[in-house]
């Protein structure tokens, strides 16, 4: 059941759990305004004792420096409870971002939340973040 966290008049963040996931869906642009409300959402969760996540940038219309830095927060976060994390992405356009920042190699990128949900978490998978494992 998916439960809302957030609902503004240009974003919403709500999660649902699926198979052992938290899985955050944004839906709207993160940028230098909606970007703090999202790191709220997702360190609320991590507070609650959610340490597996997915992040569901499927209905992401915009991502800018500021919602990248926002991943990389709540990232150290997650990181810290030795969680893992992975990115649900079907737009290129929110990938390309990725790839433009440097950030593609560090990242699990999946197209859709069922692809990176369908193997349960398993420990250790942010043990070499920021750097991809060799």
């Amino acid at each position: 059941m998916r439960t809302n966290i957030i609902r503004k008049e240009r974003m919403s963040v709500s999660y649902d759990m699926v198979n052992g996931w938290t899985v955050v869906e944004i839906d709207g642009d993160v940028d230098a305004h909606t970007s703090p409300l999202v790191r709220e959402a997702v360190i609320r969760l991590v507070d609650e004792g959610h340490r597996h996540f997915v992040l569901d940038l499927s209905f992401v219309s915009f991502l800018d420096s500021m919602g990248l830095g926002v991943i990389v927060a709540v990232t150290k976060r997650i990181r810290e409870r030795e969680g893992a994390l992975r990115i649900a992405a079907a737009s290129a356009r929110i990938v390309r971002v990725f790839d433009i920042s440097g950030l593609r190699e560090a990242y699990e990128i999946h197209p859709s939340p069922e692809e990176a949900t369908r193997q349960a978490p398993s420990l250790g998978r942010l043990a070499h973040w920021p750097r991809p494992a060799s």
